[in-house]
């Protein structure tokens, strides 16, 4: 049964989806396998049956109904190739009255947990229903384990899939964490790995029968960029540095280390390393002592043709797993396709490339 007092998690819909408890008359429903045979990307198969008929559907299952996680999964139901025998059906906590007609009118059924729900069989069957109250007005996250900090955990197992131990993911957490290596911000303790993994766990994206292993990258992908919120930034300076563009990087280095303050490339700066995309003229780059690295600088601010933009942030995953090349720190795969994801239609066409990159690398084995 679900607990309404507590927000649901993805194992708790999927439960509740396997024990019979979605309910649509006329219709009924029986779930026929855990995977879909078809698409091992989808959760479910369900088979919906009434008194003429019946019809298979292939089932996206969401423990969060917030606008940006259902526009999301229409995209993923529009851009599938589904078998000709199956139809897609979007399950979530709640879905309100304007989601439903939307959901009828791109011919896409969606059901809740409150008991509203249309499904939609082309030509044979529509089933509307509307008006049960969301059971879940309070519904806040305590934690969201895909945005902020612990989102490194997340990241941690996109840049290595496989652990021993719970401790060797916090082990690996730190040593990724440039802002903990070289900077001497606190470690993320055992306690929050943990808690992280938990809720990792619950959504299906990891497995912990032995040790800790990365089972969907893709899906966890998909939740970094629908938690993704920009960092915090003090201060951001765009200025003109008296330097020629390939010494930009080693300059920067070598004046970060006067200060004693780490410098990472913005994932905008580092698309080339990841994909096929001219950088810019302008290095975008972060520090977390941005003043400090100003000083040290011979450029001006005023200038109209800047080189250099820096942003001045503490925050911790925009450092997190930065790669060394050419002798100079540039933002992680997953950083600069989350970055990309933020922007127009042409950088989030290039962090298909990126996307694609990465999971090629988990593939072929972790860095």
């Amino acid at each position: 049964m679900i607990d309404y007092k507590k927000p649901p998690t993805e194992r708790d819909v999927l439960e509740w989806l396997r024990t019979g408890q979605l309910k649509l008359p006329p219709l009924r429903f029986e779930c026929l396998t855990t995977t879909a045979q078809t698409d091992s990307d989808w959760d479910l198969v369900i088979e919906a049956i009434w008194q003429e008929g019946q019809a298979r559907f292939l089932v996206e299952c969401k423990s969060v109904s917030t606008p940006k996680v259902f526009q999301a999964a229409i995209r993923k139901v529009k851009d599938s190739s589904l078998p000709s025998d199956y139809l897609p059906l979007l399950v979530m906590p709640y879905l309100r009255e304007s989601q439903l007609a939307e959901l009828e009118q791109k011919q896409i059924s969606g059901v809740d947990l409150c008991g509203n729900g249309v499904v939609v069989v082309p030509g044979r069957l529509t089933v509307y229903r509307t008006g049960a109250k969301n059971q879940f007005p309070s519904y806040s996250p305590i934690k969201n384990v895909y945005r902020k900090n612990t989102s490194m955990v997340a990241r941690a197992l996109l840049a290595k899939p496989n652990y021993a131990e719970v401790r060797d993911l916090r082990e690996e957490v730190n040593a990724r964490n440039v802002l903990v290596a070289r900077w001497g911000k606190t470690a993320m303790s055992l306690g929050t790995v943990s808690k992280a993994l938990k809720r990792l766990e619950d959504d299906l994206i990891v497995d912990r029968g032995e040790g800790v292993r990365l089972l969907k990258a893709e899906k966890l992908l998909e939740k970094l960029n629908l938690s993704y919120d920009l960092p915090q930034v003090t201060r951001i300076v765009s200025m003109k540095v008296d330097c020629e563009p390939q010494e930009l990087p080693r300059l920067i280095r070598e004046k970060s280390e006067l200060v004693m303050a780490p410098v990472v490339a913005t994932g905008f700066s580092s698309v080339s390393w990841y994909a096929v995309m001219q950088r810019s003229d302008i290095l975008s780059v972060y520090c977390p002592r941005g003043a400090a690295l100003l000083e040290q600088l011979n450029g001006d601010e005023s200038d109209r043709f800047p080189n250099l933009e820096l942003l001045e942030t503490e925050e911790q995953p925009v450092y997190f797993d930065a790669r060394e090349e050419n002798d100079f720190l540039w933002a992680s795969p997953v950083q600069t396709y989350l970055e990309l994801m933020t922007g127009d239609k042409r950088d989030q066409e290039t962090a298909d490339q990126v996307r694609s990159y990465l999971l090629n690398q988990l593939a072929g084995g972790s860095r």
